[in-house]
């Protein structure tokens, strides 16, 4: 029987990881309008990613016993007058889950939760991985993003990206 902090947490973090999918389609179709398809690319997968960290939260709750309630997910807020100003948005949001997550976790340790923390264990992990690459494409932008050659590269370099999904098993 999970703790009841730790249900309301992930139940929370169901809806966190959908609104991160939205806030990334948001961020897609910033760069479709801009016509840079490989940002566009990016942020779509991105997007995929987010909604399979909200999936794999609601099996990991229905395999406990949990029945999942849906809340309503807000509509992204960000405005972009930059082509970086998604960039830093998203690196911004990917350190507010990894705290959330880190939240999740304590709240497991507390309620000595392990099986929890375990299932956790691979969210962290992602999350370092997503901080990373989050920081990485702000850098490549901050080198290339204001030269016209240089941004068409790193657009075909973001076009090439292939959605892989999680190798969480619950």
């Amino acid at each position: 029987m999970l703790d009841k902090k730790v249900i309301d947490l992930l139940q929370d973090q169901v809806n966190k990881e959908y609104y991160s999918a939205y806030l990334y389609l948001d961020f897609a179709s910033y760069y479709a309008d801009v016509n840079l398809d490989g940002f566009q690319n990016w942020y779509e997968i991105q997007a995929q990613e987010e909604r399979d960290h909200a999936q794999l939260m609601v099996k990991y709750l229905q395999n406990n016993g949990v029945k999942v309630v849906y809340e309503a997910i807000a509509r992204p807020d960000k405005v972009m007058k930059k082509h970086d100003d998604a960039l830093k948005f998203g690196f911004e949001h990917e350190q507010y889950v990894t705290s959330l997550i880190h939240n999740i976790y304590d709240a497991a340790f507390k309620a000595k939760d392990y099986r929890t923390m375990q299932f956790l264990d691979w969210f962290v992990k992602e999350q370092g991985e997503e901080e990373q690459n989050a920081d990485d494409l702000i850098k490549k932008y901050e080198l290339y993003g204001s030269d016209p050659k240089g941004l068409y590269s790193l657009n075909d370099e973001l076009k090439a990206r292939m959605y892989n999904p999680p190798s969480l098993v619950i």
